[in-house]
């Protein structure tokens, strides 16, 4: 229990920027291990959005809330995942060996594919946002971030870590596994159920299944993932989870 606790906290500390000043001496394997709260997390995520989406609503019309909300998001997470995003394609997108696309990608300056990417991303949820129908809203805006954490949890499972050096990217890989994955997976699918409704629950059913589909993607190219990579599935994961379900659900 108190390792369940202790990796929860981590995992708080690493995907938000909430402050939570603990030291809590966590080694690789808490980190691959703890991938297994992401869904969690993700809806800690989503509730603060959703307590803001509320009282903005009582402010703003709904697309000027879907901006302030995404905002709030890039707030609460430090941008984290749209780095790895940005980097993923940075790299990816360059046509060069695996070896260079592997520098590409850890350079820190921002490249034209990067925010090509980001921009493209964050117009199609701000669109999805602002379209999805009133009756699902509030649900949406506070699944959303769970779906994301959900994909990069999938997708540390079932890949390698493509770099030969060390990198945080290597403790999620090499110690999330299948036990992690199906018990990371139960939380997610508990959490969906708890809506109470089958058009939800199609919506909920298909980021697992998107996430798994581009991690396989990406890693053809190169031989494996990486970190970034990881977080490039949890934003692109949360887009087509948000395109989907402003299609299906009006």
């Amino acid at each position: 229990m108190k390792a369940a606790i202790k990796r929860i906290v981590l995992m708080l500390q690493f995907f938000t920027r909430i402050p939570i000043n603990l030291r809590l001496g966590a080694s690789a394997e808490d980190y691959g291990k703890g991938l297994v709260f992401a869904p969690l997390v993700g809806l800690v995520i989503g509730a603060l959005l959703g307590t803001a989406s509320f009282v903005l609503l009582h402010i703003f019309s709904r697309s000027m809330t879907a901006a302030v909300i995404l905002v709030l998001y890039i707030a609460i997470t430090g941008g984290l995942h749209l780095d790895g995003l940005g980097d993923t394609f940075d790299g990816l997108f360059s046509n060069r060996t695996r070896e260079r696309i592997l520098e590409i990608m850890r350079d820190s300056r921002v490249g034209t594919n990067a925010v090509l990417v980001i921009v493209s991303v964050l117009l199609l949820d701000y669109a999805a946002l602002s379209q999805v129908s009133d009756t699902y809203f509030f649900r949406i805006i506070i699944l959303m971030p769970m779906t994301g954490r959900a994909g990069s949890l999938v997708s540390s499972a079932v890949s390698t870590y493509a770099r030969k050096e060390e990198g945080l990217g290597k403790s999620f890989i090499d110690f999330c596994g299948i036990k992690e994955l199906i018990f990371g997976l139960l939380i997610y699918v508990i959490i969906s159920l708890l809506t109470l409704d089958f058009k939800m629950w199609i919506a909920l059913a298909l980021p697992p299944v998107s996430a798994f589909l581009l991690i396989k993607a990406f890693s053809r190219k190169i031989g494996g993932a990486t970190g970034d990579m990881l977080g490039a599935v949890c934003e692109l994961n949360q887009c087509i989870f948000l395109i989907f379900s402003c299609a299906f659900l009006g």
